[in-house]
């Protein structure tokens, strides 16, 4: 790399000022410093140049300089759907990701449970994630895990966490009536899952820590934590024992909303006692099922027949919404098969508010441009289309050009979030933004329509809360890349390395040479 700028005493002290010395925007060959002064990018200069209104006076004496030799700076990147406490829970349960049948899944699990010596009814539950039984051609069965677990309590969460498959011991321990194929969908589901991850805050906590530090590692500053509980106090006693690593948007779902308002609470707003890293996240309202589980709400059936489940009427939604509107909250409404989003899009229309609607992976033609007309955020997790696009030709025959659509959705007027509903997809938005671009894994499989593709810079303004490159006056959220994304090839881009991240201007990953 051929720019370089260091002051090598400063190396070692506590800045209050910083200078990323000798990096490069993005489709750019000549360096600049990046100024940056109390956690905010102050100016951008050439290389070695001092900014406007420059004097000994008003510089800080430790200012450190930081001699990136040619990397490439670009805003933090942001994840804009997770589940957090599930990533790092999925992390340390089996990973049944890439069983192919009911069959392979239980096998997986007969052997865990060899291998630690667990006898009958053990005090923890066995847990595995990841399954995806819309492409199994054998099906699941509460027998078949019962025969392969021997009486250990254990449950299997599906990828899309929609559904959960029990074994009669499970069942007996946390209370509930077993179907014949073992699996619990939807609000069934969620109970379980919820009970499953009820294990002591240190323990989960740290889990939670890792994925953090891990997370900012591939150039994440933010996250929308989605996950189903009163989050605002969980993540606050987080940061109380020292989490760092990320800012954190924390959801609210409509059971506290009431609570959440009688506390003054309202999206965006910073909470006190959170470092000045934790705010108000939107209000999270599911109203159809998933793709997977086959419980997405779709205008036409599904081959096995029905149409999904739509969990929220069409008048329950415009209530919401309007209540939304009146406590400050922006609602985030699940909607993924075309029909969800029909109503979705009729209900904001109807209740006059703007907000979001996540995951919008199916949606009728008509509809894109109402995205646009209501000013709607579609917060979408490109890697998704990869993952499901077996299950989707096998339920959307015919009609996956709309599957997905991220082109489509922009055109529409939609503003485009991208994330990674983590655990569902990992928590690494280079792997969200290689799948927005590309539509395929090097895996020789040809992208899957690839005319709804994104270029790398819409990409990057969807990862960025519309960024895109940094600007003086920003926060200064920055990653720091050993390529230029704009140009690597695509396999350099979707394993993008990444040197440095900084949150207001504090390095919260520093890697070797940096």
């Amino acid at each position: 790399m051929p720019c370089s700028q260091d002051d090598p005493a400063a190396r070692n002290r506590m800045p209050t000022d910083m200078v990323l010395a000798a990096v490069r925007l993005p489709g750019h060959a000549e360096c600049s410093d990046v100024h940056i002064r109390n956690g905010h990018v102050s100016a951008i200069t050439a290389t070695g140049e001092r900014p406007e209104g420059f004097t000994t006076a008003n510089t800080a004496a430790d200012t450190q300089v930081v001699d990136l030799e040619g990397r490439f700076v670009i805003p933090g990147l942001w994840d804009e759907h997770v589940h957090m406490t599930q990533w790092a829970l999925a992390a340390n349960r089996i990973d049944l990701s890439g069983a192919a049948s009911a069959r392979a899944a239980v096998e997986l699990v007969r052997n865990r449970i060899a291998a630690t010596g667990l006898g009958a009814e053990p005090t923890m539950t066995v847990v595995g994630a990841g399954f995806r039984d819309a492409v199994w051609e054998d099906v699941p069965s509460a027998e078949m895990l019962d025969d392969a677990t021997r009486g250990v309590p254990t449950a299997l969460i599906s990828h899309d966490l929609h559904c959960v498959w029990l074994n009669s011991a499970a069942a007996r321990r946390y209370g509930v009536q077993l179907p014949a194929d073992g699996l619990l969908r939807e609000e069934a589901a969620f109970t379980v899952t919820r009970e499953l991850g009820k294990l002591p805050d240190d323990v989960v906590d740290g889990w939670v820590s890792t994925a953090g530090r891990e997370a900012a590692a591939r150039g994440v500053v933010g996250v929308v934590d989605l996950e189903m509980t009163w989050n605002r106090d969980v993540w606050l006693r987080r940061i109380a024992g020292g989490f760092r690593s990320l800012r954190v948007d924390a959801g609210v779902y409509p059971e506290d909303l009431e609570r959440a308002a009688g506390e003054g609470m309202r999206t965006g707003q910073e909470v006190d006692g959170g470092a000045g890293l934790l705010r108000v996240g939107p209000l999270k309202v599911l109203i159809d099922g998933s793709l997977n589980t086959r419980t997405a709400f779709c205008v036409d059936p599904y081959p096995h027949g029905g149409h999904g489940v739509l969990t929220v009427s069409e008048a329950e939604l415009v209530t919401l919404l309007g209540r939304a509107r009146e406590t400050g909250f922006v609602p985030a409404v699940h909607a993924i098969g075309d029909g969800a989003n029909r109503v979705a899009l009729d209900a904001f229309a109807e209740a006059g508010t703007g907000g979001r609607i996540e995951h919008a992976q199916f949606v009728r033609q008509e509809d894109f441009a109402r995205f646009g007309e209501l000013g709607l955020t579609a917060s979408v997790q490109p890697v998704h289309a990869l993952d499901d696009r077996d299950a989707a030709d096998a339920n959307w025959a015919g009609r996956t050009d709309r599957a997905f659509p991220l082109r489509s959705l922009l055109d529409g007027g939609a503003r485009l979030a991208l994330g990674s509903d983590a655990p569902v997809a990992p928590l690494d938005p280079w792997l969200a933004m290689s799948a927005a671009t590309a539509r395929a894994r090097n895996d020789g499989r040809g992208p899957w329509h690839p005319e709804q593709a994104l270029t790398r810079e819409e990409a990057l303004l969807a990862s960025t809360r519309g960024r895109g490159r940094i600007r003086a006056g920003n926060v200064a959220d920055i990653a720091v890349l050993d390529a230029d994304p704009l140009a690597a090839p695509d396999a350099v881009f979707a394993g993008m390395p990444v040197a440095a991240t900084l949150v207001a201007g504090r390095f919260t990953f520093r890697g070797a040479g940096v």
